[in-house]
């Protein structure tokens, strides 16, 4: 399992002592912006109206919020070192001096490094004639690994579903009787490259990493409501630099994926139509952006504005029709590839096929009509779950990921499967790596 097999045991013990210490911090490391939100967790305070358990935001509440515009990160992946270190160091300092306390561990979320999910299965017979906890570590590792090739680290790795004879979708199958146990696991691996770079850059920034997760995962935990992750929906997460794409069934990712475009490809185009700056392009996209033109945008002029001091030039106006006919194409062009990816995951198999948009792309007015005509399905504009102590400016859908992460960070998902799986009879490239991994790991 290389590297990360190494480091994500460690993590799992870092984060065992922050909860203990009882404060930890989560970083959301974007194109366009480095987040870092520090959570206190109090054990049993009492939950707030309005405010799921489901997710367990009860525990926690997030006491310090920061974020920094992001510097050195593209495609969601780290490109300069130093600059990422001290838009990081920016961030948490910020965070830490909101919450009055110092913190040493964070979790922390990339959304780049080229995904690739992979569904797996395994089966073993029932020992007792009752299933036990060592049953379940036997049909773990009895899941063969794909060979994933080299430079690729597994990120995730879930039981999405067991079945005992012939009943299926059991969430939980200890303690029932039968013969025959089946498991379907969900493994996700990435670019051991990018993690590597992420993993130094916090580590330069005097932080131990306590728990790495996938954007497009967290994402889709915060964003997608309870009934949503157990039919079936597909989270979208329009970043600056990437979008994340998610799928969802029975509460388990089944699949992750992204594509190597986002809101800031959406800004460059302004700025080459238009000749503008990057950050005139910006702000024409904010206020006045939009991918579905009416006869009154034809009327509807923007003033340009600019500083080159050729007056001609910095006065002129552009129609609200125009900056749509330069945003349309690309927003579209995201879409159809995210559909492509949708296709290819077998997404449209699901009881259930909801798409919800969320991330700071999403906010792009006509964007859910735009997306519910290119990939033919219900859509929805996600924000997050509320959760305590985030301040107003944080609960956009920007931060999406974010509040995801915290979610992840109270309850991991793999941690409830620490099982010990018996370690002779398995072929060389059984799960067996994958699961002690696993087992070490979260």
């Amino acid at each position: 399992m290389g590297q990360l097999y190494q480091t994500q045991r460690a993590m799992r013990h870092m984060r065992k002592a922050a909860m203990q210490r009882g404060v930890i911090a989560i970083l959301d490391v974007g194109t366009s912006k480095i987040a870092c939100l520090v959570l206190r967790f109090d054990g049993d305070a009492p939950a707030l109206e309005g405010v799921g358990s489901m997710a367990g935001q009860s525990n926690f509440r997030i006491i310090g919020a920061a974020t920094t515009r992001s510097r050195g990160v593209s495609f969601g992946e780290v490109a300069a070192m130093a600059e990422t270190e001290r838009a990081i160091r920016t961030a948490v300092q910020a965070a830490q001096k909101m919450a009055g306390v110092r913190v040493d561990h964070v979790i922390a979320t990339l959304s780049g490094a080229r995904p690739r999910s992979y569904g797996l299965d395994g089966e073993v017979e029932v020992e007792a004639g009752q299933v036990t906890d060592g049953d379940i570590g036997r049909v773990l590792a009895a899941c063969e690994l794909p060979d994933y090739g080299d430079g690729r680290e597994v990120l995730h790795a879930q039981p999405v579903n067991f079945a005992l004879d012939h009943r299926s979708g059991l969430a939980d199958p200890r303690g029932q009787i039968g013969q025959r146990l089946t498991t379907d696991m969900h493994l996700l691996t990435v670019d051991a490259t990018a993690i590597e770079n992420l993993l130094y850059c916090i580590k330069r920034c005097d932080l131990e990493v306590a728990g790495l997760a996938s954007s497009a995962y967290v994402s889709g935990i915060s964003s997608l409501v309870e009934d949503e992750q157990e039919l079936g929906a597909a989270c979208i997460d329009l970043g600056g630099g990437s979008t994340g794409i998610s799928v969802f069934i029975r509460k388990h990712m089944i699949y992750a994926d992204s594509v190597r475009m986002g809101g800031d490809h959406v800004t460059s185009d302004i700025s080459m139509g238009l000749q503008v700056p990057m950050a005139t392009a910006e702000r024409i996209k904010t206020f006045y952006g939009g991918v579905v033109a009416t006869g009154m945008d034809d009327r509807e002029m923007i003033e340009i504005g600019g500083d080159t001091g050729d007056w001609e030039h910095d006065r002129r106006t552009v129609s609200r029709a125009e900056l749509i006919g330069i945003m349309r194409p690309r927003v579209e062009e995201i879409l159809e590839e995210v559909r492509q990816r949708l296709d290819a995951a077998g997404f449209e198999h699901l009881p259930s096929q909801q798409i919800v948009l969320t991330g700071g792309g999403s906010q792009i007015p006509g964007l859910d009509g735009l997306a519910t005509r290119i990939l033919g399905q219900q859509v929805r504009l996600g924000r997050p779950l509320r959760v305590q102590g985030l301040p107003q400016a944080a609960t956009g859908p920007a931060f999406a990921g974010s509040v995801g992460l915290c979610l992840f960070a109270a309850h991991p998902q793999d941690e409830w499967w620490d099982f010990d799986v018996p370690a002779e009879k398995h072929p060389a490239r059984s799960l067996k790596r994958a699961f002690k991994w696993f087992k070490d790991n979260w």
